[in-house]
């Protein structure tokens, strides 16, 4: 790590409990190799809420995400509980900017408990889908194998049977875009 802008920021929206925030947070430093910090930077994002749908736009959470990023952070993630959407599908479990810097989760569907799966297993999930999304920011496409935690989920059980890493292929693109980035 070479430079205070190797720093992804774990951002909290509302009440999100610390150990899913510490794992996300711990999943990236493994994933990514860098530095995380779990730092508050939205409130709440009722300004996404659409009446018609009570569900909440995720890409407008992540132009208000992207504005109030810290100086020096190279990415930054948000987690809430909200229930988000896009228009073109019913729900989605997040949203990246494609090569930019934010992305968000939400934990409203990702928490939906499967056959007899524990906290444990829904904190894994979370985390995989962090990892996804900020993949994103990397500019990372959906990957065609169902292992990789770059595969396009469907449905719950699609992101519980995901492994929580990249494939060989995407591993390269990854390990490309970070290489990128040092000057």
């Amino acid at each position: 790590m070479k430079s205070s802008a190797d720093l992804i920021v774990v951002s909290p929206v509302g009440k999100i409990a610390k150990d899913i925030t510490g794992a996300v947070a711990r999943k990236i430093e493994t994933v990514f190799r860098l530095h995380t910090r779990i730092q508050p930077l939205l409130a709440d994002i009722e300004f996404a809420y659409d009446v018609k749908r009570n569900q909440y736009f995720s890409t407008r959470v992540l132009e208000k995400l992207s504005e109030s990023a810290p100086l020096g952070c190279l990415k930054v993630v948000a987690i809430t509980r909200k229930d988000l959407f896009i228009p073109i599908l019913t729900h989605v479990y997040g949203e990246a900017q494609l090569g930019g810097k934010a992305a968000v989760i939400s934990t409203a569907r990702l928490m939906t408990p499967f056959e007899s799966v524990g906290m444990s297993d829904i904190i894994e999930r979370i985390a995989k889908e962090a990892v996804h999304e900020l993949g994103h920011t990397f500019d990372l496409r959906h990957c065609e194998d169902p292992q990789c935690i770059m595969h396009y989920c469907r449905k719950i059980e699609d992101v519980d049977r995901k492994l929580n890493r990249f494939c060989r292929y995407c591993s390269i693109l990854m390990a490309d875009s970070i290489t990128a980035l040092d000057p």
